[in-house]
Order: structure tokens, then C-alpha cells, then sequence
């Protein structure tokens, strides 16, 4: 074999090797993105180190310091212990969940019940049974109406139910300020309810005066709906009790003392007839004279020639 094509196949053979190993390095490279390592800023966030109940006041192994990304850490947070010591909860908090300004109320505004209690309201305890209390599932968080049971001071005597209250937290089945996770019957001799200062007195009398009734609600169901009450008469079919007489002198009691209440009779105005006129004349229509009679004509056939002769009519 020729020495100088075996020099020149083994130059290109060593060429090739040097373009693929170099295109290769290339390939690579472009393919493999670079790591940039980015330094991010850690920030330190109080989160729970168990889960927190309402009404818990936060002592110093409740909770702990975690480090988290800056852009991560949730707006109203904490960043040190000291800042929510003694505070209690007014929202539930689970395990590792950071603590929020919102999930807490202030330092000082109490213990238990208290602190969950918003401003400008107030929290009234009444007394229930199983009946009252809806077979205990009246649980806190839900919404009531409360009905009362009683007789009216002016009324004939007879019982009478009216709602009272409408839309009506529930915060509290006894001690219990949480509902059951399962849903399951509260059975508690009271429950606390969340009203106004005006509706707290409407309960308190409701309490004192009659027999109070919880009837349960849908939460998403807002809606005040106007009711008259219903009295005994009205539940076997009778008429609606009236309010008893006042005594002799009342003007709205009747004189034979009945306890149906007089109203007063507005006597209406004597209505002014306003004479009708007289009819007006019917047109006189003239006569209209009959119309002349059609003349009379006479016909002659001559051939193929028609002659017509008219002739007057007869004078009678």
C-alpha cells in the first residue's frame, strides 16, 4: 500500500477526532443551562407549635420561630415571640400555621369568652333543655331565631307565641366555644348568644317573662321575615284574642262589656247627588217624499229598427 495515502488517511482520521470531540464540548454546553445560585433573604415568622383553640392564650410553648423567604412571609405576621405572648385566640390556628394579627385579640381584653365578643356587642346566656336547645345541635357558630312563649298583659289570657329575635349567633353550648368536628349533639344547660345591647334586654325579659324556644336556621339564610304571633285560639281554629278591656271609662271598650275592642267609626261625608238635566228634544226629522215614479216607455220593433216612445206618467 502507498505509504503517502496511509500519512494522508491518518491525518484526516486524527482531524475528524479534533472537529467532533470540540463540536461535541459545544453541543453540550449550549444544552446544559447554567445554575445561577441566587441568594434569597430569610425572615423570621411566629407560626404555632400546636394547634391553637379558640379562646387559648398564647404562652411561650404554643409557638416558635421558623426562617421563611421574604416574599413568602404573610402580611400581619410576627416576627418575635414576645410580640404575642398572653394574647388569646380568637380564630382557630393549626400546627406550623403562622400567626396572624387577625387570629389574635389584645393583650389584657380578657379570658375564655371574652376576647372572641366584638366590639359593641354583647354575650347573653340563656338556660335550654333538650327541646329548647334543639336536641343539641344548636352548635356554636351557627344562627338561631328565638321564639317566646307567654301571655301577653293585655291579652284575654291566652298563650301566645311571637318571635322575638331573628338571625342570632350562636358562640357558646355551654363551655364549649368550638363546634364538634364530627357534628355531633352538644347536650349543655346553656347557650350564649351573641346580640346588641337592645336585643340582649328583649332576651333577658323573654327569659324572666315566658318560655324561650331556639329554632334553628340556615347560616346562609339572612333574611328577617315579619310575623304576627299566634295565640291558642288561632291553633284549634278559633279567632284571634284581642287585648282586654281597660275598664269603664276606655273609649275603646264597648258598653256591653265586651272584650272586643270598640274602634272608632269614621262616618263618611253624605254624598252630594248632583241633579241630572234633562234630556234634550229628539230631532225632528222631515220626511223625505217618496221618489217619482219611472216614466213609462214603449217599445216598437220595425224590421231590424227599435223605436222607444215615452209616455208621462198618469196624474192621480
Amino acid at each position: 500500500m502507498d505509504r503517502r495515502f496511509l500519512t494522508v488517511l491518518g491525518v484526516s482520521l486524527v482531524f475528524a477526532l479534533v472537529v467532533s470531540s470540540i463540536f461535541y464540548q459545544m453541543t453540550a454546553r449550549a444544552g446544559t443551562p447554567v445554575k445561577k445560585v441566587e441568594r434569597t433573604d430569610q425572615h423570621d415568622v411566629v407560626v404555632a407549635a400546636r394547634p391553637l383553640g379558640i379562646g387559648v392564650t398564647v404562652k411561650p410553648g404554643d409557638v416558635k420561630i421558623v426562617k421563611m423567604p421574604v416574599e413568602q412571609a404573610p402580611k400581619g405576621g410576627f416576627s418575635k415571640v414576645e410580640e404575642v405572648l398572653d394574647r388569646p385566640i380568637v380564630s382557630n390556628i393549626l400546627q406550623d400555621e403562622p400567626v396572624l394579627e387577625g387570629r389574635l385579640a389584645a393583650r389584657g381584653s380578657g379570658l375564655g369568652l371574652a376576647p372572641i365578643i366584638p366590639v359593641g356587642q354583647r354575650a347573653v346566656t340563656v338556660r335550654v333543655n333538650e327541646m329548647v336547645g334543639v336536641a343539641g345541635f344548636v352548635l356554636p357558630g351557627l344562627r338561631v331565631d328565638v321564639l317566646v312563649t307567654g301571655k301577653p298583659p293585655e291579652s284575654t289570657g291566652t298563650m301566645m307565641t311571637s318571635t322575638v329575635l331573628q338571625n342570632i349567633l350562636v358562640l357558646s353550648a355551654g363551655q364549649t366555644i368550638q363546634p364538634d368536628q364530627r357534628g355531633n349533639a352538644i347536650n349543655a344547660p346553656t347557650v350564649t348568644l351573641l346580640v346588641n345591647p337592645d336585643q340582649a334586654e328583649t332576651l333577658t325579659l323573654a327569659g324572666n317573662e315566658g318560655r324561650i324556644q331556639l329554632v334553628l336556621r340556615n347560616g346562609s339564610d339572612q333574611n328577617i321575615e315579619t310575623t304576627r304571633g299566634h295565640d291558642l285560639n288561632e291553633l284549634f281554629g278559633g279567632k284571634r284574642s284581642v287585648a282586654k278591656k281597660q275598664g269603664n271609662g276606655n273609649a275603646n271598650t264597648p258598653e256591653n262589656g265586651s272584650d272586643m275592642p270598640r274602634r272608632p267609626v269614621r262616618v263618611a261625608p253624605a254624598p252630594v247627588r248632583i241633579a241630572a238635566a234633562p234630556p234634550a228634544p229628539a230631532p225632528i226629522v222631515a220626511a223625505v217624499p217618496p221618489p217619482p215614479p219611472p216614466p213609462e216607455e214603449i217599445v216598437t220593433f220595425r224590421g231590424t229598427v227599435k223605436s222607444v216612445e215615452t209616455v208621462a206618467p198618469r196624474k192621480n
